[in-house]
């Protein structure tokens, strides 16, 4: 599709518009894809960097001014490139620190010797027992020993997606998943404990259940109400 980058256009999408902004979008992908793919390997998935590219060109369609003497796409670009890199700097990495490096390798090494000699695994409380750990540090340190899923993957129990739970049509198709990323990010730190373990490492909930010292019972009831707190988040 041809960019459309008419300052008349423009200008309806700046003021409200939703057709002509759809269209200056939806035409000025391309451009952000071009920038896109520039960070590409930084450990963000494309169509996340897609996300943020098109969050950025949304903000140089409701900032853009003819007079600035340039053309609208001259204008989108610092703009797209400024949100991709303003994630990758504050969010988008995740760092590791030394202590959870440390925690990991020490629960690593006494869980395997304890499958050695009881042949199950051992609960929250026996690790930090072992380990002299805190609880939420022993969860903090195996979650981070682990690869990420997508929100879009599925825990067990035939839940569905996190997304399909909340909902998705509660804001853009496009910007759902950042949106969602961030009111998990305003929930306390247990029930963001909970909903990691469930979504990101895919556990099930008798898993988490045994993993933070619940019934399943309790994990479920915990789950339905950050559910519905994301949903008013949204």
């Amino acid at each position: 599709m041809k960019y459309i980058n008419d300052p008349e256009t423009v200008a309806r999408a700046k003021n409200g518009d939703r057709d002509a902004m759809d269209a200056v979008v939806e035409s000025n992908m391309g451009l952000v894809r071009s920038i896109a793919v520039r960070f590409n390997g930084r450990g963000v998935e494309q169509d996340d960097l897609m996300q943020l590219g098109a969050i950025g060109l949304i903000k140089a369609i409701c900032g853009f001014d003819p007079s600035f003497g340039c053309s609208f796409s001259t204008y989108a670009v610092p703009l797209i490139m400024g949100e991709i890199k303003r994630y990758l700097r504050d969010d988008g990495i995740i760092k590791i620190s030394r202590t959870v490096k440390r925690n990991s390798a020490l629960i690593r090494r006494f869980c395997d010797e304890y499958m050695h000699d009881n042949s199950r695994e051992p609960t929250v409380d026996e690790i930090s027992e072992g380990c002299g750990i805190a609880h939420e540090d022993i969860v903090i340190a195996l979650d981070a020993a682990r690869p990420m899923l997508s929100l879009c993957s599925s825990g067990d129990d035939d839940t569905g997606t996190l997304e399909e739970i909340v909902g998705e049509d509660v804001i853009e198709k496009r910007f759902e998943d950042i949106a969602l990323r961030q009111a998990i990010e305003k929930l306390d730190r247990r029930d963001k404990l909970l909903i990691k373990l469930r979504y990101y490492r895919g556990l099930t909930q008798q898993q988490t259940a045994e993993l933070l010292g619940m019934s399943q019972v309790k994990v479920s009831r915990e789950e339905r109400r950050i559910q519905e707190k994301l949903r008013r988040c949204l």
